[in-house]
């Protein structure tokens, strides 16, 4: 029996929902939470797209400690909190606003003692949200430093490298700075492989990385930093902390939210639904259309031989894609629905076909969609619109495409990241 568009569509929204509540910290926060101290005083403090609602989750689990402390999250990600402060500050390019906020969960980590515990929240998005230049650097050029990493085509790994080595409080400088206290990390995960060091850059872990490696990276993208950016990573004054210093221990990090749980939760509804998941992966990388080439042709696969596995079903992946973007700039558009668009192009139409690419924060780059749904009739519409769709992915306008032909999802913030997940249905 063949499937309607309408069911199709109400399929793939319910997986995506259910990917994005299993990483809701006020359903799974609270059982990660360690022994509440002897004596000692909590502070909370944190960074991401997810920190407010985690600090409110927290606060929700110990109603009875006089906890304190301040968490950064981005504008328009504030939800109401009793005794943990929290601030906003610009997600992906930084400002003032989170450098100060920063500066101050800096100055507070210093205050903790013996016996206290400090309680980091961390999500995705915080490696922009509590940027501090490194001494000797200033805001606006991190900035800099921040539009070349966006469009240089490396990945989040790599992006990171050269943040925790051109800032004071990424990779493991915060938890140094509140030494002999106890630091405990609550994490929700947003990137490839859930590397604690590359999560909003790591302020609470040892950096495994060098200055060399950054400048390496510099010097294979070709970026063009600023002069004194340049120059901070060629001095290579004061390394990041590395594992073995005294001053993080044995880092206590604990993962409350994950891309394959959210993954996992997403093959629990197709199920339900009737359908065979196949998790491709957690962690697919690399230039967004490119991945859409690819993944369409599994789809094609399935489609056409029944391998790897048989229709109906739902293959599902999740990570985080690049858009590398070329001299003549782009249009409005996120790597879910450039991923997405490529996809459509490859299938060219092809009946049964339905996928929905979004990301779980609902905000798919800077733009206020989620990500989109693609349809076996989406480019033909895209045409009867007036619109090349290979000419639009040539000039990164997904965005625009997805959004004339009425095909965009927009969830509002979700205030949880676990990165994309991208379902695609073959029937």
């Amino acid at each position: 029996m063949g499937w309607s568009d309408e069911a199709a569509r109400a399929v793939l929204g319910r997986v995506f929902d259910a990917a994005v509540k299993a990483a809701d910290p006020r359903a799974v926060l609270a059982v990660h939470l360690p022994e509440k101290p002897a004596g000692g005083r909590v502070i909370v403090l944190g960074a991401g797209k997810s920190a407010a609602l985690m600090a409110q989750a927290v606060e929700a689990a110990w109603p009875d400690l006089p906890l304190s402390g301040l968490v950064v999250t981005r504008y328009g990600h504030a939800v109401p909190t009793e005794r943990i402060e929290v601030a906003e500050s610009s997600h992906p390019v930084p400002d003032e606003a989170g450098a100060a906020a920063a500066a101050r969960l800096l100055a507070l980590a210093g205050e903790a003692r013996e016996g206290d515990l400090v309680l980091f929240l961390v999500s995705g998005g915080g490696s922009s949200l509590i940027t501090l230049p490194a001494p000797g650097l200033t805001l606006e050029e991190l900035k800099a430093v921040n539009r070349a990493l966006l469009a240089s085509g490396a990945t989040i790994h790599e992006m990171n490298v050269i943040r925790r080595h051109l800032s004071a409080i990424s990779g493991g400088r915060l938890a140094a700075a509140a030494h002999p206290a106890v630091v405990v990390t609550l994490a929700i995960s947003d990137v490839p492989g859930d590397d604690p060091a590359v999560i909003a850059s790591g302020p609470t872990v040892p950096d495994p990385s060098t200055f060399a490696e950054a400048r390496a990276l510099v010097t294979h993208y070709r970026m063009a930093l600023p002069p004194a950016a340049a120059a901070h990573l060629a001095a290579a004054a004061e390394e990041t902390p590395k594992p073995g210093d005294p001053r993080l221990g044995t880092p206590d990090y604990r993962f409350i939210a994950t891309p394959q749980m959210a993954l996992l939760a997403a093959a629990t509804e197709a199920r339900a639904s009737g359908l065979t998941p196949l998790i491709l992966g957690d962690a697919l990388e690399g230039e967004a259309r490119g991945l859409g080439l690819a993944l369409a042709g599994i789809a094609r696969a399935v489609r056409a031989h029944g391998h790897p596995l048989p229709a109906p079903c739902l293959l599902l992946s999740g990570g985080e894609t690049t858009v590398t973007i070329g001299p003549d700039g782009a249009g409005r558009g996120g790597r879910n629905t450039e991923c997405l668009l490529g996809l459509a192009v490859a299938l060219e139409g092809i009946p049964g076909i339905w996928a929905l690419m979004g990301d779980t924060d609902g905000i798919d780059g800077t733009e206020d969609a989620a990500g989109a749904v693609a349809a076996p009739d989406s480019l033909a519409r895209a045409r009867a619109a007036g619109l090349d769709p290979r000419a639009v992915l040539a000039k990164h306008d997904s965005y625009g495409l997805f959004a004339t032909i009425g095909d965009l999802v927009r969830t509002g913030p979700t205030l949880t990241n676990v990165n994309d997940l991208r379902a695609i249905l073959v029937t």
